[in-house]
């Protein structure tokens, strides 16, 4: 990371919108407060925050503005928290049958404090937000406004624990605050003994659990372009591929807002902007104001469904690489989500990581990359596993082709309830794939294992007798023809 590049995060007012949901009005008074301090865009961040660059200080006009609007903003760091919300699923995929726009509202209401950790307050039928990218998940249950709690710190485990009762939905602030002033992170507890000692002295209203969390299939999610809903209406989603959002653009879009009677926008954790409730009579106007500022709304989903830390250029330029390369390739990665893991601190939420080594100069080819993949390829299961270790930037697009045969083979088998016959998952193409029974690691004759010296189209029969296994390091005959 260059110096500049660390100057501008340190810049950076972050504005927290509580539950990614906020009017065109206060949305207009945040940009031209960003304006007059000298930005001409915004980015959004994975939490559904608003962040630009702060460089005219004048934290005066940051308090005035942030009062006015009862909103908080953030200049230092990670001191605070935004709280997350799938309330921007709503008319855009599936819903929990209760879910409602008023339950979020009440919700979020009842959370009358800044929080330092991280809340996620989702539901699990939609996949556009992520559980479990909290510190504390709450999870709609199927009892009405009931929510699993989830906890989840890397202190404790990677992984989240479920709390062994649901919770009503408008005490979860009262849980959300008694957890913050145990500070998990630090207490050296076990997640029982936390939950446990947060619970006790509340009076809060719980059932019990009488049905385990199902997660959705995993499918990467569709955020942008102009979409019809039941009724009649129209939602928008709007995305830049840079997260520079125009500020000229952004006046513009809240200005038609407040014209044509939209009352909320909302937020993605995929850094995209969601305008729902359009008009069939408004939806001209809003063509002509894409046109207008000639905004993109047809993204190809292979462009789309990637998630990349805010103003890490390293990312970006690895991500724009490998999207050339696949595009070139001409395949589908539908239903895969892909994340570039530069930092250790970043949460994954995809059901592809590559990883970059960390500890490594990162400069030209002396780059070298994992690959990741999450359980059943479903990231709600907060479960990775390494496909490949250290391999060049140039080998990841014909990796990351195998790793997406894989994907759609254990989907067909999903599909059908049963397990084909060995060899029969993919369409035959002369190439055989070999599994290790240790680490489940796939041998592809097609693409070999650029990552140990062996060349695309190597048989397996003719791999060196002291080849082993890219991951766990298990002998060749460790393998099995599938």
């Amino acid at each position: 990371m260059s110096d500049n590049q660390a100057m501008e995060k340190a810049d950076l007012v972050r504005v927290f919108v509580k539950g990614g949901i906020i009017s065109p009005g206060d949305f207009q008074k945040i940009i031209q407060t960003a304006r007059s301090l000298g930005a001409s865009y915004i980015h959004l961040g994975s939490r559904q925050d608003i962040l630009f660059p702060l460089k005219n200080k004048d934290i005066q006009v940051l308090d005035e503005t942030f009062k006015s609007i009862q909103t908080n903003y953030d200049t230092d760091g990670e001191s605070y928290q935004n709280i997350v919300s799938s309330f921007t699923a709503l008319d855009v995929m599936p819903t929990t049958h209760w879910l409602a726009s008023h339950i979020y509202h009440y919700i979020l209401d009842t959370f009358d404090y800044q929080p330092s950790l991280k809340i996620n307050i989702v539901d699990p039928v939609q996949t556009l937000v992520p559980l479990f990218t909290g510190n504390i998940n709450f999870v709609a249950a199927n009892k009405e406004n009931y929510w699993f709690v989830f906890l989840r710190f890397s202190e404790i485990s990677p992984s989240p624990w479920c709390a062994p009762e649901l919770v009503f939905g408008y005490d979860l602030a009262h849980l959300a605050k008694a957890l913050e002033a145990i500070r998990p992170q630090e207490a050296g507890l076990s997640y029982e003994r936390v939950y446990e000692k947060a619970r006790k002295p509340l009076k809060i209203n719980v059932q019990a659990i009488d049905q385990e969390l199902n997660f959705p299939e995993a499918t990467s999610p569709y955020y942008e372009g102009m979409n019809r809903v039941a009724g009649g209406k129209y939602w928008l989603g709007l995305y830049w591929r840079n997260n520079r959002f125009s500020i000229d653009f952004l006046e513009a879009l809240c200005a038609l807002c407040l014209t044509t009677t939209i009352g909320k926008l909302s937020l993605t954790p995929w850094k995209s902007l969601i305008v729902r409730g359009i008009a069939e009579k408004d939806r001209l106007s809003w063509e002509k104001l894409l046109g207008k500022f000639g905004i993109n709304i047809r993204h190809s989903s292979l462009e789309l469904n990637w998630h990349l830390p805010v103003l890490e250029e390293e990312a970006q330029e690895i991500k724009n690489y490998l999207v050339r390369a696949l595009d070139k390739q001409d395949i589908s990665t539908y239903g895969l989500s892909f994340s570039i893991k530069v930092s250790p601190k970043m949460v994954l939420f995809t059901s592809i990581v590559i990883e970059k080594n960390l500890g490594e100069n990162g400069e030209g080819k002396s780059r070298t990359f994992n690959i990741m993949y999450s359980k059943d390829f479903n990231p709600n299961l907060m479960e990775y596993s390494y496909f490949v270790k250290g391999v060049p930037l140039e080998t990841l697009p014909a990796l990351l082709i195998q790793l997406s045969h894989l994907y759609y083979d254990q989907l067909d088998v999903k599909r059908r309830g049963e397990y084909p016959e060995p060899g029969k998952l993919t369409k035959p193409l002369g190439y055989k794939k070999y599994q290790c029974s240790n680490c489940l690691t796939v041998y592809n004759e097609e693409y070999g294992d650029p990552g140990s010296g062996v060349e695309a189209g190597t048989s397996f029969s003719k791999l060196p007798t002291d080849y082993c296994c890219s991951v766990c390091d298990s002998p060749k005959s460790a393998f099995r023809l599938i």
